[in-house]
């Protein structure tokens, strides 16, 4: 069993908070900041279950940048992986940050790398975000050595969508051990049903799913229990992508709902087209039993849901070789809260920021999210698609018209496709367990 108790709450379970905030903290000095940690860290929302949902509450990661000027000692340093000591920006071409996504055009602090530590706030409404947001900054200013470099908040947009139009939140894999109970199709595959995925796909110093124990920087006070998190912030071209679907529609014989959920694999209801082809349907979307529970095993050719279709693309399932056990090796936890206001339908770009603040955890970042995005989002010989990239989150900077192949008879091809995300800013951070928060507060 997973030790809840010590595992920050939102690496097993989202909370289904409509708010949030996000303060970027630059540490100063490593005594005065270890100080500031431990007046967070009695606010920080565990895995524990609970009987009533907090009003509010808060979870912390920090950057490498962030670890050591904390003070962390070389041997733990020292112990964490390539990419997470390079950080986000240094990684951009393996992740498509490119053009108009490149490090030198993101939004400050992660420009000049100084978002050392995150703080996350959760909340149920408005006041009680600004109410513990004000905790946080006056904690900072008490105890001094950190300044606050920056900020971010978003709120859940009505019925669960976000910008593009689109239901969202439906598949993340369940974790043997959590206690949490497991929808049908959340883990992996096996036999005619499914199973919860390894815990150490995600947190360090667990089984993974080849029976390894995931590895975790030393001392175990600091690294068991803990899990690397990727934090995006992207704006989606909300008027862009309608102009896109609507011009390709005209072309395109099913119409713009039945090419729009090609595009996503799913309805804009959330009903999967694995399950229901031909039109979305409530009833699914509302059956557990039936929303998730599908393998793409049966549909080899993508004629239901298209193989390069963005939920088929993030988690392929049975439909690569080794009857899912390759995918299993490939899960993230999926996070985030879109931000900005929605844009009415039939405006044009109106200038303002909008899009999706993406978070996601793994227990191992290169075979986690950095290989999602660049192997299964950036291209499409995964899935014997060429140069087919991801319509949503593909980069589409390479030469020549970008495209999607819409499976038929006859195919259709969507296309010429341009970017509608950009990366404003980002990090890689690492979400100790509690137990590493009071290792890190205490550390001298």
């Amino acid at each position: 069993m997973i030790d809840r108790k010590n595992v920050q709450g939102f690496v097993l379970r989202g909370y289904r908070l409509p708010f949030a905030g996000y303060v970027y903290l630059r540490i100063d000095d490593a005594a005065q900041a270890r100080a500031a940690l431990a007046d967070f860290i009695p606010q920080v929302i565990t895995a524990e279950h609970w009987t009533d949902k907090p009003e509010s509450g808060i979870n912390l990661a920090f950057s490498f940048s962030g670890l050591r000027a904390l003070g962390c000692s070389d041997r733990s340093l020292d112990a964490f992986p390539a990419e997470f000591k390079a950080g986000m920006a240094a990684r951009a071409q393996v992740l498509g940050d490119i053009g108009d996504s490149a490090p030198a055009n993101w939004e400050e602090p992660f420009a000049r790398g100084e978002a050392h530590a995150l703080v996350m706030v959760s909340a149920k409404d408005p006041q009680a975000l600004a109410d513990r947001d004000g905790r946080i900054r006056a904690a900072v200013e008490r105890a001094g050595g950190a300044t606050v470099v920056g900020d971010q908040t978003g709120a859940a947009l009505e019925g669960g969508r976000e910008h593009f139009g689109y239901a969202d939140g439906f598949a993340q894999p369940a974790i043997e051990g959590s206690g949490f109970e497991a929808d049908p199709g959340a883990g992996a595959a096996e036999g005619d049903g499914w199973r919860p995925i390894k815990p150490g796909e995600l947190l360090l110093g667990y089984p993974d799913e080849q029976g390894a124990i995931t590895p975790a920087p030393p001392p175990d006070a600091l690294g068991v229990n803990g899990s690397f998190l990727v934090y995006r912030k992207l704006r989606q071209d909300v008027a862009t992508f309608r102009r896109m679907l609507r011009d390709a529609a005209a072309h395109y014989p099913g119409g713009e709902e039945l090419l729009a959920a090609k595009i996503v694999g799913r309805w804009r209801d959330g009903t999967p087209l694995a399950v229901s082809p031909d039109r979305p349907d409530q009833a699914v979307v509302a059956d557990k039993a039936r929303n998730n529970a599908f393998d793409y095993a049966d549909d080899a050719e993508g004629l239901r849901c298209p193989i390069g279709a963005h939920v088929r693309r993030m988690n392929p399932r049975r439909s690569l070789p080794f009857d899912g056990k390759l995918v299993n090796r490939h899960r993230i936890m999926r996070r985030g809260i879109t931000y900005g206001d929605l844009l009415p339908e039939g405006a044009e770009d109106d200038g303002q920021d909008r899009g999706v603040i993406f978070m996601c955890l793994q227990g191992n970042l290169a075979r986690g999210f950095e290989f999602v995005q660049s192997q299964w989002a950036n291209g499409g010989n995964a899935f014997r698609l060429a140069e087919d990239q991801d319509v949503i989150v593909g980069p589409h900077d390479t030469e020549g018209p970008a495209k999607m192949t819409v499976p038929g008879r006859p195919p259709f091809f969507l296309g010429p496709l341009s970017r509608v995300v950009t990366t404003r800013g980002g990090e890689y951070y690492f979400t100790p367990g509690i137990n590493g928060l009071h290792h890190l507060a205490q550390s001298s």
